[in-house]
Parts: structure tokens; sequence; C-alpha cells
């Protein structure tokens, strides 16, 4: 299984074959940034600081190649329509015309490489290359958070959190947001077979959380996926999916089989990361928890 170590091996090595630390883009007399600067302003008219976010470097990393790119005529400089204090780059009839030559240069060389592969090594070279892609933009959107064990005093934090997403999605009598346990729920999953993680934001407030425990009535085997809720803060970084993982984990190593769920329709983000990560619907309701007023039930084996 791969580490961290051989991750950032197999990186530079992909770096480095696709010429990153070259002066200059195959046979197009253009440094690396100068040919991504290009690329991206092929859908219109930007700004440094909008060209620097997209290529994920500083101000003071893009001014310089955009400068050398105004000097050879490739890109110019107009007023910016929405604040006239600020310039925006756009081609020039000239860097579009090497833009079409940088493209005719590079995809020959992607011709090259894919002729290397079979429609299924291309297929799963595409599944790999998006994974990898996602987990880059989600590790970079959860710098500075944090999942850890739920502690004593998170109670009444969580709380809070789950009363407030309840009431966002507009849920009802009959959902776990009404447990009379719902203001002490560290000694709940402070148990054998038990386990609840909090996410934790940088400034240390608790935003989110998820659970298992063994399913009440349930079979021996089985754990339920308990309260699991998200502040609207954590939504779009890919915790969700993280927590989840971390948990069927968490229950394959206490030795369950199975884990089960009850949801609503009301929390259609909630239901269709459940779906991705293998969940399937029941015909039927497991158990005895309670929670009547949750439609959805769905199961995974583990």
């Amino acid at each position: 299984m791969m580490d961290e170590r051989e991750l950032r091996a197999l990186s530079r090595d992909i770096v480095r074959e696709l010429g990153m630390l070259a002066g200059r883009c195959g046979e197009v007399e253009l440094s690396p940034v100068e040919a991504h600067l290009l690329i991206e302003l092929e859908a219109g008219p930007a700004s440094n600081q909008q060209l620097a976010g997209r290529l994920r470097v500083d101000k003071s990393n893009s001014s310089r190649p955009l400068q050398r790119l105004a000097e050879r005529g490739l890109i110019a400089w107009l007023a910016d329509p929405a604040d006239g204090r600020s310039k925006q780059a756009e081609l020039t009839d000239q860097g579009r015309d090497w833009l079409r030559r940088l493209h005719a240069a590079m995809d020959a060389d992607m011709a090259r490489v894919l002729a290397q592969l079979d429609l299924p090594e291309r297929a799963a070279l595409e599944d790999g290359l998006r994974v990898y892609r996602r987990a880059l933009l989600h590790a970079d959107r959860q710098r500075g958070y944090a999942i850890r064990p739920l502690a004593a005093a998170d109670n009444g934090a969580l709380a809070a959190l789950i009363r407030r997403v309840s009431a966002e999605y507009g849920l009802g009598e009959g959902c776990s947001f009404l447990d009379p346990q719902l203001d002490a729920l560290h000694p709940v999953y402070d148990r054998p077979g038990s386990r609840y993680f909090g996410v934790i934001a940088p400034d240390g407030r608790l935003l989110g959380g998820g659970g298992i425990a063994p399913l009440a009535g349930g079979s021996t085997g089985v754990c339920e996926l308990q309260k699991m809720y998200f502040d609207a803060a954590l939504r779009g970084r890919g915790l969700g999916r993280r927590l989840l993982r971390l948990l069927l984990d968490e229950a394959r190593a206490q030795g369950y089989r199975q884990c089960y769920l009850e949801t609503t329709a009301a929390l259609g983000e909630a239901t269709a990361l459940y779906a991705s990560e293998g969940f399937v619907q029941l015909d039927a309701h497991w158990g005895d928890t309670g929670h009547g007023a949750c439609e959805i039930a769905m199961v995974r084996d583990l």
C-alpha cells in the first residue's frame, strides 16, 4: 500500500517526465509557468491575482512571467471593466497563435504516452488521476481542520451542532436530535463497540462529527452509523467522506461485519455520500433505533 514517501517519489517522477522543471515546453519557447498562463487566458481575460490563484502560486511568481509574455506581444493589458484601478491580461492574436502551437506540441506528447496503454489501462489512468486531483483539492481545503475522538468537553458543542443542523433541514420528531442523551453523548460512545469522532475547525470549534455503536435490537456483528452532522462551513471540503471512511475502518477494527444507517430524503447530500461509499437501500428497517421519521434505511458490508 502506498505511503507518503512513495506518493512523493511518484509525483516527482511524473513532474520530471512532464518537463515541468525544464526551461521550456518541448519545442515551444515558453517556460512551464508561461504556458500555464496562456492556457488559463484561453478562457478570457484575467487579473494577475486571479491567474496566481488558479496556478496556486504567489502573485510575485506570476507577475514576472506575465511581464515577459507582454514584452513578447503574446498578451496585452486592458482595464478591468469591474474595477478601473486594476488591469487584466488578454491574449493577443500572436498569443493565440502561440497557444495553438503549444496545444499541438503537448497533444502530440500525450498521444505518444496514450499509445503505450490499452483501453482498460487508459480508463484506470483516468480514474486514478481524477482520484488524485480530488485528494489534492480536498487536502488543501482541509488545511487546519482535524478529526479526533469526542471528548467530554465537547458535549455542549455537539448537542448545539446537531440541533442547529436539524433545524436547518427542517427535521422533526422521530429524528436523533430529540434523543434524551443528546446533551451528554461522550459517555454514550465511550464504551466497547462504540466510537465518535468530532471535526474540529482551525479555531478549535467542533463543527461536525459522526459515530458508530451496536445496532439496538439488531444482529450481532452489525453496527449503526449515528449522528453524522456537519455545519455548513465544513461542506464541500471532503471531510464528510474522510470521516465516513474513518468510521468504517473503526467498525472493521472492532469486528463488525455490516454497517447500518437510517436517514431521510431531506438530507440529500448525506444520502448521496452514503450511496457513493457502497451503502445500499433496504426495503425494511433493521433493529429498534426509535427514529421513525427516518424513512431511508441503508446498509454496507464491511
